[in-house]
């Protein structure tokens, strides 16, 4: 007698995040925390090397003042203009017995 042994793979959402990657040839993937708007987080493979994607907030979930806030915060800030003084003191003549010939 012949036994036949057969290996099949069963798909179900338990076991897809508990198992390998059932590929003959692996791409490169990187563990990659993410973080969701609400603090909560988990580790992804992702394919760029990144330690940490973190999730955008939805405006429309947030009180007025918070938005206010948050809009303020991504405005840019004033440039600070730094202006050059034109009048100079300095004497070179004074420095010429350091200079070598």
């Amino acid at each position: 007698m012949v036994n036949i042994v057969r290996f099949s793979r069963f798909f179900s959402s338990k076991s897809a995040a508990i198992t390998k990657i059932h590929r003959n040839i692996y791409p490169q993937h990187y563990l990659t925390k993410v973080v969701q708007p609400d603090g909560s987080s988990f580790t992804i493979r992702f394919n760029d090397p990144r330690m940490i994607i973190k999730l955008p907030l939805d405006m429309n979930s947030i009180s007025e003042e918070e938005r206010k806030r948050r809009m303020e915060a991504r405005k840019p800030k004033q440039k600070v203009k730094i202006v050059d003084e034109l009048e100079d003191s300095f004497d070179r003549t004074k420095y010429l017995k350091y200079f070598k010939k």
